[in-house]
């Protein structure tokens, strides 16, 4: 099975590859004041802590008022968590461009890898940044983990049109989203215990090799309910 590893190195770097038009001068300034807004409360909470920087300070340091900053995030949660919707926005973008012919657990790995190459290294500092910070927080960490339950749904509900079954009557598409959600949770925790993004893609690697096999199952076949010995009719 290729890698998470081998799919991000094999993408070919870190250059972008999908293509988009080019926005007009408002919304590259929309998007300027949002990145500045980002750097400023992570430059804040890597010096002081989540829990003791205040929108107030974190729209000062962006040099804008308090008022610009909830235009753009309701709260300071919302600024990290934007960081991580990044990878996650893009994971599910590069998973519905992979080959139809692919197991989705296959696909998942190839399209988690391809989206991690096309970060540039300071997306990848802000994104292992996040992780420490949601680590320390119980309030922020609370936030992550119900955007990350938003995100696996929506996993399940594309891995189900790419294998063309009902996830309402087929119970694997949500099976294999939390399993895979889970295996990244699990890799993502680690490697904040152990460094930089070189631990995070060995970290990856180990727990999505450690799944079931059971995730390795026929996608082809329809999924059948099955009976429980002694139950009565």
């Amino acid at each position: 099975m290729l890698t998470f590893r081998a799919a991000a190195a094999g993408a070919g770097g870190r250059e972008m590859t999908h293509t988009c038009e080019q926005p007009g001068l408002r919304e590259r300034k929309k998007a300027r004041t949002r990145q500045a807004l980002v750097a400023a409360a992570l430059r804040l909470f890597a010096e002081r802590g989540f829990d003791a920087v205040t929108t107030e300070e974190i729209a000062a340091a962006a040099d804008v008022s308090q008022r610009t900053l909830f235009r753009y995030f309701p709260s300071k949660e919302e600024i990290v968590l934007s960081v991580h919707d990044q990878i996650e926005e893009g994971f599910r973008l590069k998973l519905a461009a992979r080959p139809a012919e692919e197991h989705p657990f296959t696909a998942m790995v190839n399209a988690f890898g391809d989206a991690w190459s096309e970060l540039e290294p300071a997306d990848v500092a802000a994104q292992l940044q996040v992780l420490r910070l949601t680590n320390d927080s119980p309030r922020l960490h609370g936030a992550r983990q119900e955007r990350v339950c938003a995100h696996q749904s929506r996993l399940a509900l594309l891995i189900a049109r790419r294998a063309g079954v009902d996830p309402g009557l087929d119970p694997r598409p949500d099976l294999l989203a939390a399993a895979f959600s889970s295996a990244l949770q699990v890799a993502l925790g680690r490697s904040c215990r152990r460094g930089g993004e070189d631990a995070l893609l060995t970290a990856v690697d180990e727990c999505l090799a450690l799944l079931p096999a059971a995730l390795a199952d026929d996608w082809g076949a329809p999924a059948r309910p099955r009976t429980r010995q002694g139950a009565r009719g």
